[in-house]
């Protein structure tokens, strides 16, 4: 069988993989956390239909950004090994191809307000040169013949078949020998993988925390009071915990690497229909009263159940200091937080002077604010999810008309306002769970924030709804644990759970997607109790 195809298929993926890996190497010669691959993904993303987008979210859940850098991974590599067959024959298409890869990786990067301008054509040209020397290097050292089946039992017309049989010349082979062109391909593949390893790591060279390893020790957080919670809530097994660990914490935004910001450059601004612009320094900021209060966040996308949802306890300056010193102008009814990454979300100015939590965040659990969570500084608005208050990696707060700017995620089919809907979720038994019949507890969490829970009822098949035990309540900004005994008999069951409110509204048994503005309905788990 001849296998010619199937080896330059190999050279061109080898090929399209050492461009990949140089286009990282260079890239790390930007900014923090600067990517070739993370600039494309970006672009695919902000050119994605929302629907899509969401339907991705609701499927993989914080996996999403991972799953889609390997996928462009992974057709970079599928277009390489194409490339590598045409090629094999066609050698004028090797330059063309790589360059136009090269252009839109340069488009991309050239798009992503994270990079270094320069960098990017560095990096683009440099993938593209790279990957077209490497499998025009590859496709000369192919070998010249495919083999085939040694003859047995020879005739009289010997000499006639073993020509028939001999070595087949392919056009546009090289004259290279297999050990040799596989020596070859491996050691490209290798190299390959060393210099994305390698570009990724000097990428994320200790940008330390506030972008880079010879910044300045950063102040520490002031000690403010805060809220104090209880040692444990309820004894429950697999309940979630009243604060969510920052390191189980959920994280949906657009970015794919982390923006890091350089403090010595970093400044916070306030502009737009205010009297007084103003301008802050992360040190100044720090400088400022503080308040350490625990809130419950979600992002829009959570599922009836779905983990997109967390309460943390979160530092930093009440919004409406930052605007009372600002002094906001009547028009300026929005307010519209902008991050070094080009994401934005708008909310209503009343929100942050209507008595709820609305803080410039600092801090999250005890200790400065996490890169991955928005460091230098985040939005945290109480009641409304993600996307249309909290803005990670801050720059700016802009005042505007509410109609005079729309977020990021709104043109993308989503509602302009975005209030949490009434909510609870089932943490126990676990979806597939089998348990013993006799004596078990149900348990989850009910959140309202900036309302309160007062009620969570359980209901077991078609049984009449069942009042639970309700955990303690540190503000009605979170969550609330509960739990409920139940006798369970030996079958299959089917588990709901609703909440109330402290206003008295119960939770729709309505479903609805998340789309435009967050999903409702019962959580219900299916259970088997064994006898």
């Amino acid at each position: 069988m001849r296998r010619d195809p199937l080896l330059a298929s190999s050279a061109g993926l080898v090929s399209a993989a050492l461009a990949l890996g140089v286009g990282e190497l260079l890239s790390a010669l930007g900014t923090p956390g600067q990517s070739l691959v993370g600039s494309v993904a970006g672009e695919v993303v902000d050119r994605t239909p929302g629907p899509i987008i969401h339907s991705a979210i609701e499927a993989l859940g914080t996996a999403d950004k991972p799953v889609l850098l390997t996928i462009i991974v992974v057709v970079c590599l599928g277009l390489g090994a194409a490339l590598g067959v045409v090629g094999r024959r066609h050698r004028a298409w090797i330059t063309p191809v790589f360059g136009a890869a090269g252009l839109l990786g340069i488009g991309a990067g050239l798009h992503d307000p994270l990079t270094s301008r320069w960098v990017v054509v560095l990096a683009a040209g440099g993938a593209a040169v790279a990957g077209t020397l490497t499998l025009r290097l590859l496709l000369t050292k192919l070998p010249s013949t495919a083999p085939a089946e040694e003859p047995s039992g020879l005739t009289a017309d010997a000499p006639m078949v073993a020509a028939a049989v001999s070595p087949i010349t392919v056009p546009g082979a090289g004259t290279g020998s297999r050990r040799s062109f596989f020596a070859l391909t491996g050691a490209v593949g290798v190299g390959a993988v060393a210099l994305a390893a390698g570009g990724r790591a000097l990428s994320n060279r200790s940008t330390g925390i506030g972008g880079g390893s010879a910044a300045a020790p950063l102040p520490p957080l002031p000690e403010v009071p805060s809220v104090p919670a209880p040692a444990d809530g309820l004894a429950v097994e697999g309940i979630s915990p009243l604060i969510t660990p920052t390191a189980e914490f959920y994280r949906i935004d657009t970015a794919f690497t982390y923006p890091r910001a350089d403090l010595a450059s970093w400044r916070l601004r306030i502009s737009g229909l205010v009297d007084r612009p103003l301008e802050f320094t992360y040190d100044e900021l720090v400088a400022m009263p503080q308040v350490d209060v625990p809130v419950t966040i979600a992002c829009v996308s959570n599922t009836v159940g779905g983990g997109l949802v967390g309460t943390a306890y979160w530092q930093g300056i009440p919004l409406s200091a930052l605007l009372d010193a600002a002094g906001v102008q009547t028009g300026g009814t929005q307010i519209v937080g902008r991050s070094i990454d080009g994401f934005s979300a708008g909310f209503p100015t009343a929100a942050a002077r209507d008595g709820r939590t609305a803080l410039l965040a600092l801090g999250m659990n005890g200790e400065r604010l996490p890169v991955k969570h928005g460091f230098p500084a985040r939005l945290i608005v109480e009641g409304l999810y993600g996307y249309v208050s909290a803005t990670k990696w801050l720059r700016s707060i802009e005042l505007c008309d509410w109609e005079a700017v729309d977020g990021y995620w709104v043109p993308l089919g989503w509602s302009k306002e975005g209030p949490i809907k009434l909510q609870s979720r089932i943490d126990v038994p676990r979806s597939g769970e089998t348990i013993a019949a006799g004596p078990a507890v149900i348990a989850g969490v009910a959140w309202a924030p900036g309302v309160g829970i007062s009620q969570v009822e359980v209901q077991v098949d078609d049984s009449p709804w069942q009042p639970a035990e309700l955990g303690v309540e540190l503000s009605d900004a979170t969550w609330r644990q509960w739990s409920i005994l139940w006798t369970a008999s030996a079958g299959r069951h089917t588990l709901r759970v609703r909440a109330t409110d402290a206003a008295g509204r119960v939770q729709t048994a309505a479903v609805a997607p998340v789309e435009p503005d967050g999903a409702t309905g019962h959580h219900t788990r299916q259970v088997t109790v064994r006898a």
